[in-house]
């Protein structure tokens, strides 16, 4: 028996039948919520919904996915800042290579310009 008598959520009990036929009471442990996305909040799969001090025990590798952000974020959003990082930057060059078009044909223009003057 616990130290506690009130029914608490970490004083959980409840009845088992030992094999010699008597009826006692086992404490039962808290259920774990697992580990969540931190950008949408869905759980991580293949990731063990444990207690914190059971984490501990597990190797790295079982505590997270073989991936970039692995135990941190869901395969999705993963995808998503992928794709998010690879626009910016083509949108970077895009916006150089334009920039580059712009100041090629202003050159031009501004020598014919000053010809005619």
């Amino acid at each position: 028996r616990r130290h506690s008598r009130y029914n608490t959520k970490s004083n959980k009990t409840r009845l088992l039948r030992t094999p010699g036929g008597r009826l006692t009471s086992l404490v039962v442990k808290k259920k774990a919520k697992g580990p969540a996305c931190g950008d949408c909040g869905k759980r991580i799969i293949g990731v063990p919904a444990l207690r914190p001090q059971e984490y501990r025990r597990l190797k790295k590798r079982e505590r997270r996915v073989n991936r970039a952000y692995g135990g941190s974020r869901c395969a999705k959003c993963v995808r998503t800042r992928v794709m998010r990082a690879f626009l910016i930057e083509e949108q970077k060059c895009v916006k150089q290579v334009l920039s580059e078009k712009m100041s090629a044909a202003k050159e031009p223009d501004s020598g014919k310009k000053s010809k005619k003057k």
